[in-house]
């Protein structure tokens, strides 16, 4: 199924600190992490760089606004990236068998709920190159993953506890090159991380 690139029928949702977008039919990058996976400090200075930089565009709605908008949004998530692949925290997920049962989540309604284009676990968290399908929203389907992951973990460990962060962050993606761009980074991220061989990733391209 081909994403939905046409990004003027998309609409602007808020959820928690972040914005995001979402269109019928559109595919998102979307990173989960676990509660501890960056330092509350770094955290909050990524923040207020991204608000900064996004009060001083301004309210303004134009294209021109949009983009400028949305860059920021881009380069908010590059950072957190950056930092998440230095491995902070616990990095639960090194274990096969938490690792194992995110991956299971991830592909167990694949072409049923949605659509995986790609996807991967590292130690402190995920990733997935998605797109819902029907009348699913992209926060159901999130939703639905770190919570059956929690249980299962908790589970596992034999105690209660917050395993992921409450807030996630997507990426709208706005054409092919784009849809190409992350896939690529998401099937390549692994061996960028010095964690080849890793078997939690998807094929290239994605899915089953």
């Amino acid at each position: 199924m081909q994403p939905n690139y046409d990004t003027r029928i998309c609409h602007r949702r808020r959820r928690g600190y972040l914005p995001h977008w979402e269109g019928p039919g559109a595919a998102y990058l979307v990173t989960f992490r676990l509660a501890d996976s960056l330092p509350v400090s770094v955290l909050r200075a990524l923040e207020r760089e991204r608000d900064e930089a996004l009060r001083s565009i301004g309210i303004e709605r134009t294209e021109e606004a949009d983009a400028a908008r949305q860059t920021v949004l881009d380069r908010y998530g590059e950072r957190l990236d950056e930092y998440l692949d230095c491995a902070a925290g616990c990095c639960l997920l090194r274990e096969p068998a938490y690792a194992q049962i995110v991956a299971d989540a991830l592909t167990f309604f694949d072409g049923v709920r949605y659509g995986l284009r790609a996807w991967r676990v590292m130690p402190n968290h995920g990733y997935a190159v998605v797109t819902p399908l029907g009348d699913v929203r992209l926060s159901a389907v999130v939703h639905s993953w770190k919570s059956y992951t929690a249980h299962r973990i908790r589970e596992v460990l034999g105690g209660p506890g917050a395993v992921w962060q409450r807030e996630y962050y997507d990426r709208l993606v706005r054409d092919e090159r784009e849809l190409t761009r992350w896939v690529g980074y998401v099937v390549g991220n692994p061996g960028r991380a010095g964690l080849e061989p890793w078997p939690w990733v998807s094929p290239c391209g994605g899915g089953r």
